[in-house]
């Protein structure tokens, strides 16, 4: 049982007790949920609630945390505190006390240390970060959940993409790469392995098919407090015009598709297709319109190159007006027979 080493200091507490600060609902995140569920990617490590406490001891106190500081034996001094601006808490006895740049543990054995030299014998505390406020990771892109989440500990690129839902599985496909963007830069402490390129001081660019299938530990990087994650999405394609199954198609593992490709995405150019006449129409970076005639006849001959299409690249396939009529002559011609076979029965 804790011994107060004098009564009259314990007084003094209780004027200089400040109000506790009223509950809050603290939205913690949810369990991770696992990235690849729709079975085209490998699920990704899940974090567990028993995880998340077992690293609590290594989270580095900041400005806006909120603090559950409990004294045993003592309820007086126990307290709910919010990190100020300055990184310091406001404590009953001992005024203000550093806590931004500390873990719970480090916070804790100073504050026995401090309460122990002249008021209390033996103090047993504990820390317990109520709320994170201080260390945010900002995930956006092609995610299931983007947002901001906060560091509680050491945590990898895979673990904050399960933290934000895993990868994007409706709508917006996730694309071939990462970007990871650093506060102040990445320094020495990044080492450059296959499937990684520093494109800045402060940022890298990382395979999202060579992390998640391949067991290169030097891609799966450790993030940091203010770190911004940016999941690419997926480019498109488009074939219109006169094919069997027009419409946009994505480049979810691959930077382009040729134009036969992309054919074979539309099942097939229909019958009455101007295949001397298409065309691949292209949107360049000033705004402009570029269009590239293209002679589907050689190129399915063999006789003339494959082109490739790029990101929102379109291929435009038009109807060949000598075939349409030629066709709507001969359902002509087809429904004129019937009618009069039908008439003489």
């Amino acid at each position: 049982m804790l011994k107060l080493k004098s009564a009259l200091p314990i007084l003094v507490g209780f004027f200089c007790l400040a109000a506790p600060l009223p509950a809050q609902n603290s939205q913690r995140e949810a369990p991770p949920a696992a990235v690849g569920g729709s079975g085209e990617n490998p699920p990704l490590s899940t974090l567990s609630v028993t995880s998340e406490q077992s690293r609590s001891s290594d989270y580095v106190i900041g400005p806006e945390d909120v603090l559950d500081i409990d004294v045993f034996n003592v309820p007086e001094l126990t307290k709910t505190v919010r990190v100020a601006n300055d990184g310091t808490i406001s404590l009953a006895l001992l005024g203000h006390v550093q806590a931004a740049g500390c873990t719970t543990e480090q916070l804790r054995k100073e504050l026995e240390r401090r309460w122990g030299q002249s008021y209390l014998e033996n103090p047993q505390i504990t820390v317990f970060v109520r709320e994170f406020h201080a260390q945010p990771v900002s995930v956006i892109g092609a995610v299931e959940r983007p947002g901001i989440y906060e560091l509680r500990g050491p945590r990898t690129l895979i673990e904050i993409l399960s933290m934000a839902g895993g990868l994007a599985k409706l709508g917006t496909a996730p694309g071939r790469t990462i970007v990871v963007t650093r506060r102040g830069g990445f320094g020495e402490e990044l080492q450059l392995v296959a499937g990684m390129n520093l494109v800045g001081a402060d940022k890298v660019e990382i395979n999202l098919q060579r992390l998640l299938y391949s067991r290169e530990a030097g891609l799966n990087i450790d993030i940091k407090p203010f770190d911004t994650v940016s999941v690419s999405r997926a480019d498109i394609v488009y074939v219109v015009g006169d094919v069997r199954r027009p419409g946009g198609f994505v480049l979810a593992d691959r930077e382009n598709l040729t134009v036969l490709q992309a054919l074979a995405l539309a099942e097939g150019l229909n019958g009455t297709a101007s295949k001397r006449q298409a065309r691949i129409i292209r949107r360049n970076a000033d705004g402009s319109r570029t269009e590239i005639p293209v002679d589907l006849t050689k190129v399915l001959n063999g006789k003339s190159q494959d082109l490739e299409l790029a990101a929102n690249d379109i291929l435009f396939v038009p109807v060949s007006a000598g075939k349409a009529a030629a066709r709507r002559g001969a359902e002509a011609v087809l429904g004129t027979l019937s009618g009069i076979l039908i008439y003489r029965r």
